[in-house]
């Protein structure tokens, strides 16, 4: 058996974590050194006890790890264990990191520059737009966007930074070829072409309710930084805040209206001390001293308007307006203002909302 294969048989056996599995590596060296111990070798292991050493001892799914890997060679998933130097180096330094990723798509060693932004699945439109314009900005100021692909501010997040050409991975609580939710299957086809897809479960995974938090450790452990934009009291973004926490990273929050159940958490979170943030520019001055001239300066020019577009981008402002109040306001047509709003949209100066709203990006 090759290596590789050693490395998904460790993290397989039952009982041994990825603390204990980091700890019989330091002591071995290899996965491989590790099932080839003899039972009194492992029994001095102080901490591994009996049963966990007669587990090691009698490990018998190596068809499944044969499967896994015939699974992993034909949806073109890399297993990368922790000692490979395409594993990302900022997850090595985390107590509890898992010996083997499971990857689609690249990780750069630019994407150590990454914010994490994450928030409600059921978001307002508040939210919408905010998680639209702080991933669009931070993506085009460089840094990577890191989020778990759920609905709501997840998906946004990852979308807006794609549209900003920039970086973007998603860290999933199900194997790699399972898509979930559903209805991200196109954005998960095209996150690897501009940053990457990253589980610790294998394929085949389904999303259990205990693997979010597992994940939300990542998320944050590859990240400088987490940003909550929209948070309910008991939302599991602020489990990721937690992890950020324990992490010594930083955390952000958006503040909302203190009448909506969407804002409780990030109230909550910038009362107890978190970062407040009403623009990227507030997370690139409280990292400002890890950055190190990292940031992208922005290489803009005027975009060129007709008088019509211009009277558009004179009563649009950053929060959504239907369609129908600009078609009063700028006495146009609706057809004709879907036409117009369309190329502003083509020059990446307004957005749309749901409902046929629109706002300037």
């Amino acid at each position: 058996m090759s290596d590789i294969r050693y490395w998904i048989g460790l993290s397989f056996v039952p009982e041994i974590g990825p603390v204990m599995a980091r700890r019989l590596l330091a002591l071995m060296g290899s996965p491989e050194q590790i099932f080839r111990a003899g039972l009194k070798d492992l029994l001095e292991i102080k901490g591994l006890g009996r049963e966990k050493a007669e587990s090691i001892k009698n490990f018998g799914l190596w068809d499944t790890v044969e499967k896994r890997i015939k699974i992993l060679e034909k949806k073109g998933i890399r297993a990368i264990p922790c000692n490979d130097s395409a594993y990302p180096e900022v997850l090595r330094e985390l107590e509890g990191a898992p010996v083997v990723l499971y990857m689609k798509g690249d990780y750069i060693p630019e994407d150590r520059y990454g914010i994490a932004v994450v928030g409600s699945r059921k978001h307002t439109p508040y939210g919408e737009v905010v998680a639209q314009k702080l991933s669009g900005d931070l993506a085009s100021a460089g840094f990577t966007i890191v989020s778990g692909m759920a609905r709501g501010i997840d998906t946004l997040s990852h979308k807006a930074a794609l549209a900003a050409e920039g970086r973007t991975i998603a860290v999933l609580g199900s194997g790699i070829d399972v898509c979930y939710p559903a209805e991200n299957r196109g954005l998960a086809e095209k996150i690897p072409c501009s940053g990457c897809l990253i589980s610790e479960f294998p394929p085949g995974t389904i999303p259990g309710r205990e693997n979010f938090p597992r994940r939300n450790r990542l998320i944050s452990g590859l990240s400088l930084g987490v940003l909550i934009v929209e948070a309910t009291a008991d939302s599991g973004s602020l489990i990721t805040a937690q992890y950020a926490l324990e992490q010594n990273k930083e955390v952000f929050a958006v503040p909302g209206k203190i009448t909506s159940p969407n804002s409780e958490g990030t109230n909550s979170l910038i009362r107890q001390g978190a970062r407040i943030v009403l623009d990227a520019d507030d997370i690139i001055e409280e990292l400002a001293p890890v950055l190190r001239g990292f940031i992208r300066a922005k290489a803009g020019k005027a975009a060129d308007l007709s008088e019509e577009e211009g009277s558009i981008c004179t009563a649009l402002s950053r929060e959504p307006k239907h369609i129908d109040i600009l078609s009063r306001e700028t006495a146009l047509p609706v057809q004709k203002m879907l036409e117009l709003l369309l190329s502003l949209e083509l020059k990446g100066i307004v957005r749309q909302s749901g409902g046929k709203r629109f706002y300037l990006s």
